[in-house]
C-alpha cells in the first residue's frame, strides 16, 4: 500500500494537482514557500513568524498558497508548524498568547466573504500541544467576525461583530430600497465562562454621516438587504488600556476612537484625512492616515494625559467614492507610531515605517512592536511582511509565497513570537533505498520546537535496536543517509538539548526510491507518466486504486 500511496501522489503531481512534494516524510503538506528578499540580519528579534496566508482570488487553484492555513515559520523560511489539517475551514488572525498562565495559540475560523470584508465564525484556541481546548463565540445571539480577537490580562477577550439592522437611510443618500446598515459592535468576554462583560455599539455613539465610505448603489454594502448592509463604520481592531478604556480602529471612518470603559462614551476621535474626517486633535503637518488597521495602546504617561499608539496605515481602500474614484490618500501604506496628548489636544507622528517596495494595501495589515523594540509590519493584501529596527531600517522582508503562487497572496495579520511547541501527533518517518544501494531516511515532527538531534535505529526480529547513526536537526525535515540497504524496520528518536528522548516514531520499512532527489517534474500527461515508470509499476499502481 505504501507504493500505491506514493505513486498516487506523484501521479496527481504530474497531472497538475496541488501535492508538491516539499517533504518526503509529510507529502500531505504543501505550505507556502516564503520569498525572502531581505534575509534577517543579526539585529532581528528572536522568535518565529506567525501568519495565515490565503489567496486573493476566489479561484485559488493557480494563485496564492496551495494550502491556506495558520503557519509558524522561522525567519529563514523553514516551516515549524502547519495548521492545514487542523483548521478545516478558512482561518485568519493567527496569534500566540496566554490564558490563565498557559501558553495558547488562537485563530478565527469560519467563512470568509472577500467582497464585503466580513467573516462569520468563532475563535479556536489551542494549547502548546496544538490541541483544541476551546471554541469561543460572541454572546447575546450575535456572530463573531474575523477581524479581532485580543486577549486582555489573560482573563478576557475582545471580540468584534458586524450586526445588520434595518433603518431608514434616506438622510444618508439612500433610496427607499436601501434600508440596511451594519451596526459595528465589540464585546469583552470572560474567557472561562463566555459571559459578556461589556458591549459597545457604533450606532449608539457614532453617526453614519461621518463615514468616508459613501452609500453607493453599485458596490458591495449598498444597503439593499441584510447581507448587503452599508458598513459605514467597520471596526477592525479593539484594545484596552490599564485604566479600562478601549481603543477602536474604525476603517470606514478613517479614524481611531478612545471609548470610556464604563459608559461607552467616545472620549476622543483621531481622524486621519484632513477635510474629510473630524478630529479632536491638532496634528503635525506630515500626520495623515486612512482606512487603518490594528491599533494598539503601547504606553501611557504617569499623569494619563499622553498615550502612544501603534497602528497600520493602509492609506487606501478597495471601494470608490461617490464620484467613482478609488479611495486613496498616500502612495504607499506604512506602520505608524503616534502620540496623542489630551491636555494640549495634539497628535504627533513619532515613527513611520515605510515599505521597501512601495507597497499599497487596500485591505488588511498589522503593526507589532516587538519586545526588543523592533517593529514587524505586515502588508495585508500585498502578502508581505517586514521587520525594522526601532529607527526604521528594514532588516528582514518576505513575501508569503513564491513564483506564480505569490501572485495575489494575502495575509491579514502577521506576528513574531518566541514559542515552544510540544506536539502530540506522531513523528513522521519515511525511508527509501536508492539505485546506488543506499538508504535515506526523512524525519519530521509538525509543530515541534524542542528537537535538536535525531537518532536512527534498525529493529531486528527480536525487537533489538541497532544504531544506524545520529544527525543534528536541520529545518522542518531532516534527512540521514547510510551507505547500504537497510531491510529491517527503522525508527527515529527525537532528542532535545538536554539529551532527553522526547518522542519515538513508529517503525517503517524502506521502499524503493520513488523519485530521485532534486528531480523536477515537468510532465503533464498520463502517457508521460507511463514513460517515466515501467509498465509493470504503472499496472500495479492502477490495479491497486
Amino acid at each position: 500500500m505504501i507504493y500505491q500511496s506514493y505513486f498516487l501522489l506523484l501521479f496527481l503531481h504530474i497531472l497538475g494537482v496541488s501535492a508538491d512534494w516539499q517533504f518526503r516524510s509529510r507529502p500531505d503538506l504543501a505550505p507556502p514557500k516564503l520569498n525572502i528578499t531581505i534575509p534577517a540580519t543579526s539585529e532581528a528579534a528572536p522568535g518565529y513568524i506567525f501568519c495565515a496566508p490565503f489567496s486573493g482570488y476566489a479561484d485559488n487553484r493557480n494563485h496564492g498558497p496551495r494550502q491556506a492555513a495558520p503557519y509558524i515559520f522561522t525567519q529563514d523560511g523553514e516551516l515549524v508548524w502547519s495548521g492545514f489539517s487542523l483548521f478545516s475551514i478558512w482561518a485568519t488572525n493567527f496569534q500566540a498568547g496566554k490564558i490563565n498562565g498557559e501558553n495558547v495559540l488562537f485563530s478565527f475560523e469560519g467563512s470568509h466573504n472577500p467582497f464585503y470584508g466580513h467573516g462569520h465564525g468563532h475563535i479556536t484556541i489551542l494549547n502548546d500541544k496544538y490541541e483544541t481546548v476551546k471554541e469561543l463565540r460572541a454572546g447575546k445571539h450575535k456572530i463573531s467576525d474575523k477581524h479581532e480577537f485580543n486577549i486582555i490580562d489573560q482573563k478576557t477577550g475582545l471580540i468584534q461583530i458586524y450586526q445588520p439592522v434595518p433603518t431608514d437611510l434616506t438622510s444618508y443618500g439612500g433610496s427607499k430600497d436601501q434600508q440596511w446598515i451594519v451596526d459595528a459592535i465589540f464585546q469583552e468576554i470572560d474567557l472561562d465562562t463566555g459571559k459578556v462583560l461589556f458591549e459597545w455599539s457604533s450606532l449608539d455613539h457614532a453617526s453614519p454621516k461621518d463615514s468616508v465610505v459613501p452609500l453607493t448603489p453599485d458596490q458591495a454594502g449598498s444597503g439593499y438587504n441584510s447581507s448587503d448592509a452599508w458598513d459605514y463604520f467597520h471596526i477592525n481592531s479593539v484594545d484596552k488600556d490599564e485604566e479600562g478604556n478601549y481603543l477602536l480602529s474604525a476603517r470606514d471612518m478613517a479614524s481611531l476612537y478612545k471609548i470610556d470603559g464604563k459608559t461607552g462614551e467616545i472620549l476622543w476621535k483621531l481622524g486621519g484625512i484632513p477635510g474629510k474626517t473630524s478630529t479632536n486633535f491638532t496634528e503635525n503637518e506630515e500626520f495623515k492616515f486612512g482606512f487603518q488597521h490594528h491599533a494598539r495602546f503601547l504606553a501611557t504617561s504617569p499623569d494619563g494625559n499622553k498615550q502612544i499608539i501603534s497602528f497600520y496605515d493602509n492609506s487606501a481602500h478597495g471601494s470608490e467614492d461617490k464620484d467613482g474614484r478609488v479611495l486613496k490618500i498616500n502612495d504607499h501604506s506604512s506602520g505608524k507610531i503616534v502620540e496623542v496628548d489630551t491636555k494640549n489636544w495634539t497628535a504627533k507622528l513619532l515613527q513611520n515605517y515605510e515599505p521597501p517596495y512601495d507597497l499599497l494595501s487596500k485591505s488588511q495589515g498589522s503593526t507589532q512592536v516587538l519586545e526588543n523594540g523592533n517593529v514587524l509590519v505586515n502588508w495585508g493584501s500585498e502578502g508581505a511582511v517586514t521587520e525594522y529596527t526601532h529607527d526604521g531600517e528594514p532588516i528582514f522582508h518576505a513575501f508569503f509565497d513564491s513564483g506564480s503562487l505569490g501572485d495575489n497572496v494575502e495575509n491579514y495579520r502577521a506576528f513574531k513570537y518566541q514559542w515552544h511547541g510540544f506536539p502530540t501527533e506522531d513523528v513522521a518517518l519515511f525511508s527509501e533505498t536508492t539505485i546506488d544501494n543506499e538508504t535515506i531516511m526523512y524525519v519530521s515532527w509538525n509543530g515541534d520546537t524542542e528537537t535538536k538531534k535525531w537518532n536512527f535505529y534498525r529493529v531486528g526480529d527480536s525487537g533489538k535496536r541497532t544504531i544506524l547513526g545520529e544527525i543534528e536537526r536541520s529545518g522542518f525535515e531532516t534527512s540521514f543517509k547510510v551507505p547500504s540497504i537497510v531491510e529491517d524496520p527503522i525508527i527515529a528518536e527525537a532528542v532535545d538539548a538536554s539529551g532527553n528522548v522526547i518522542s519515538i516514531s513508529s517503525a517503517v520499512t524502506s521502499v524503493e526510491q520513488v523519485l530521485p532527489l532534486n528531480t523536477k517534474i515537468e510532465k503533464k500527461s498520463s502517457k508521460d507518466f507511463l514513460d517515466y515508470f515501467s509498465w509493470k509499476a504503472a499496472q500495479t499502481f492502477f490495479s491497486g486504486i
